[in-house]
């Protein structure tokens, strides 16, 4: 199901907004959805380059391990 948004812009915004889906011969809402996933994908989910980092960090890895039997066992604070 659909929902609607409503959505308050500068209007310099808005220009830069309905230009660009212009250009992709979209509607602005769509444009806006679409950069609103694109974005949304790009900060939730961890590339290979820097999952691949992650792994190799051991210092972080018994950190994260350490975090992890904590929860388990209901120790300290979750933020």
């Amino acid at each position: 199901m659909h929902k609607t948004v409503t959505l308050r812009l500068e209007n310099s915004k808005y220009e830069m907004i309905k230009k660009l889906a212009e250009s992709e011969n979209r509607p602005i809402s769509n444009f806006i959805e679409t950069a609103t996933f694109q974005y949304i994908l790009a900060t939730e989910h961890v590339d290979e380059f820097e999952m691949a980092e992650i792994r190799g960090n051991k210092q972080l890895n018994e950190s994260m391990s350490c975090g992890i039997a904590d929860a388990k066992m209901n120790r300290g604070r979750f933020l």
